[in-house]
């Protein structure tokens, strides 16, 4: 999926952090209704045990000292009145149903002395306030006493429940009570807010620190292995860590260690081929001096010559993948004025233009073969070169243009094969031994660059060879 992120560290985080993040929800979800729920209880047990206080303070009273107390007490949350008829309760919902129950079951036992108690739960809002005399659900009340004051008003218009409760006194009276319950009892309040936030940050904070210990043996894996197509001989990977990292790292080296001795080996067997095919050479070559026709001598010494020149491109070749030579800050402008002089003596024509605004860290005798292969392609096949040098903090990039013309879209990339040559035949006048791209794409490539060849819109070849600055050994 598109929406997925790409990297395993992003999709390790967003598992965990969704996964936490709906069970804390969840947690406090249930908890804010628990909550809500003991907060309600609470609330009526307290009503229930004023409720309580205040019959029994009413019993002890005559009726004039009644509804002088009844004026005094008739507040909110409780608000009171005297002489109503019994209320006729209506069906309900389960949850009002059970609330009624409980805070009869508390009222009656607060009150504790068998008399009838009847209790309602009714919803109080701006539309259905609570007025003593006019209770919703009460049928032939009157209004008694005075009228109601502004804030038992206002807190009657808010929203929330209110338990009803009639209870009749020892004479007879009848004493209704309403007690504002408000909704808000249940609301989110800011500490608990505020709690699971701070929760919901450290999680957070945890999961990215675990996601990115448990990946960062993965990220070094990939650096090593980047860093091998580079460096046959980098260090090994430190074999520490968990146990299946460890497992990891140690077959990584060993896969390392093997492949090093594999191209070791046959590094050596080939330079040996190569070096030891100069002595037959050399003894062909003075054989072919005593030849007395000088036709067929010159044919002899001519392809003599060829050999010696693929033994010499060859051992060029394989000196370069040892990777034997040493990091060492190198003088580019130096290097290429000194390639210029040498070339300009055979008569070849270069011209250098931008230049490097410090040395770059490589390996000298390196970068030499690389730069002179591509300047000698360039005046061998396109008449002249022209080197366009751009060079910051970040990496070189050399240009080599010349005037030829150029190469096949194909043959782009297959010029950079092993002893691969554009002409079908392999005399020397038509072309080399094939290696000199490929040594300079292994230099390049050894330096952690690249090289690449394109041709140009206004005709020729331009190779280009980019080399990342890399920080001082």
């Amino acid at each position: 999926m598109r929406l997925l992120p790409r990297s395993l560290f992003s999709r390790l985080v967003l598992v965990l952090l969704a996964g936490l993040v709906t069970a804390q929800l969840m947690s406090l979800a249930i908890h804010m209704h628990e909550r809500g729920e003991l907060i309600a209880q609470a609330s009526g047990m307290q009503a229930a045990q004023r409720i309580a206080d205040i019959v029994k303070l009413l019993d002890t009273l005559s009726p004039d000292e009644r509804r002088r107390i009844v004026q005094v007490l008739s507040a909110p949350p409780i608000t009171i009145s005297l002489d109503q008829a019994a209320p006729e309760l209506e069906e309900g919902g389960a949850e009002s149903g059970a609330r009624a129950a409980l805070f009869g079951a508390m009222l009656r036992r607060f009150v504790a002395d068998g008399r009838p108690v009847v209790v309602k739960v009714v919803a109080s809002g701006s539309s259905t306030p609570f007025v003593p005399g006019a209770m919703r659900g009460l049928k032939g009340a009157e209004m008694h006493g005075d009228r109601m004051p502004w804030a038992a008003m206002h807190a009657a218009t808010q929203p929330g429940f209110s338990f009803v409760a009639q209870v009749r006194l020892r004479d007879g009276t009848q004493v209704t009570f309403d007690s504002r319950q408000p909704a808000n009892t249940a609301s989110w309040p800011l500490r608990v807010l505020a709690s699971v936030a701070v929760l919901l940050a450290a999680v957070i904070v945890v999961s990215l620190v675990a996601v990115r210990w448990a990946t960062r043996p993965l990220n070094a894996l990939a650096d090593a292995a980047d860093e091998l197509g580079r460096n046959i001989n980098r260090p090994p990977m430190a074999e520490q860590g968990p146990l299946e990292v460890v497992r990891a790292a140690r077959a990584f080296n060993t896969m390392q260690s093997r492949l090093a001795g594999y191209l070791r080996d046959r590094t050596r067997i080939l330079a040996a081929m190569s070096h030891d095919l100069k002595t037959p050479i050399t003894r062909l070559r003075l054989r072919s001096e005593l030849l007395d026709d000088s036709r067929l001598r010159a044919k002899f010494t001519d392809d003599l010559a060829e050999m010696e020149s693929m033994v010499v491109a060859t051992l060029d070749f394989l000196r370069g993948m040892e990777e034997g030579e040493a990091v060492r800050p190198v003088d580019v402008m130096a290097l290429l004025e000194s390639l210029q002089a040498d070339i300009r003596e055979t008569g070849g024509s270069i011209e250098i233009s931008g230049a490097a605004v410090r040395p770059y860290f490589g390996k000298p005798q390196a970068l030499k073969r690389c730069l002179g292969n591509l300047l000698d392609n360039a005046v061998k096949y396109g008449k002249a070169a022209r080197v366009l040098i751009d060079d910051n903090e970040a990496r070189l990039e050399l240009r080599i243009q010349d005037e030829g013309p150029g190469l096949p879209p194909a043959e782009l990339e297959r010029v950079f094969e092993p002893f691969y040559r554009v002409e079908s035949s392999r005399s020397r006048e038509t072309g080399g031994t094939g290696l000199g791209l490929t040594i300079a794409s292994n230099v390049a490539q050894a330096h952690g660059g690249r090289l690449a060849l394109r041709n140009r819109a206004e005709g020729g070849l331009e190779a280009l060879l980019v080399l990342p600055r890399l920080a001082a050994p």
